[in-house]
């Protein structure tokens, strides 16, 4: 039911060796990925924000109608809302990954 271990000790930490200073995200080294990986990581990070961040105005949207107070366009959480929400978390995810991936650059240069 348990880990078998086969007689060697095992930790819950994991391997103390190359990754033990690095950003972990969900367990997702950060500090080691490449530049298409950081790439990619912030473009899927923007997405997400951006679709998560237009679901919430829509869901406000909805409701904001429903009790009466007016009739606001649906367009209105994406392109208020959900894109700038967007662009900002694009920028800031790359702007992190990128510096983590230069700093590493520079570090073994």
């Amino acid at each position: 039911m348990g880990i078998q271990t086969n007689g060697a000790a095992q930790t819950t930490h994991g391997t103390a060796g190359a990754h033990a200073g690095s950003a972990k995200l969900f367990g997702v080294p950060i500090g080691d990925l490449g530049w298409f990986a950081s790439l990619l990581m912030g473009t899927a990070t923007a997405f997400a924000a951006f679709f998560a961040a237009t679901f919430v105005g829509i869901v406000f949207i909805m409701i904001w109608n429903s009790t009466g107070h007016g009739m606001l366009d649906y367009s209105f959480s994406y392109t208020r809302l959900g894109l700038p929400v967007g662009i900002l978390v694009l920028v800031v995810s790359l702007g992190y990954l990128g510096s983590l991936w230069v700093r590493r650059m520079t570090r073994s240069a």
